[in-house]
């Protein structure tokens, strides 16, 4: 039995400790509608677990209102920009090893340096996005 991967098939962390491998990821907005419709009885206690590299800076904001997301870089470097609810705003540099934390209710992209790996653990539900 071999493992399976987290870039192609993102993990649901649900209520009970349950954990469950989702369908590919298609890249696509329906994917994210499709995933809350299957986890909608977990409601905001859900989590979503993703990976992704990135080669260019993200072409929109994103922002989570439901609950904080945990960033994981797990190789090369990236900048997160965040746009606080108190309208502060920060830059976090990150490099393999590195986490930071979008608490709920904060925009947020990022800014890739030349190349990066990271790892997203989220609620879902509810995510907005927003042009860069």
């Amino acid at each position: 039995m071999s493992g399976s991967d987290l870039r192609a098939n993102p993990l649901h962390l649900g209520l009970g400790a349950r954990v469950t491998v989702e369908p590919a990821f298609t890249g696509d907005m329906r994917w994210f509608d499709d995933y809350v419709e299957r986890h909608r009885t977990d409601g905001h206690d859900g989590r979503l677990v993703m990976m992704g590299s990135y080669s260019a800076d993200w072409p929109m904001w994103e922002m989570h209102p439901n609950g904080a997301e945990v960033v994981i870089c797990t190789a090369g470097a990236v900048t997160l920009r965040q746009e606080r609810p108190d309208g502060s705003a920060a830059a976090v540099e990150l490099g393999p090893g590195q986490c930071a934390i979008n608490e709920a209710g904060t925009w947020h992209t990022a800014d890739v340096a030349e190349q990066a790996t990271l790892i997203f653990i989220t609620s879902g539900i509810g995510t907005q996005h927003r042009p860069r």
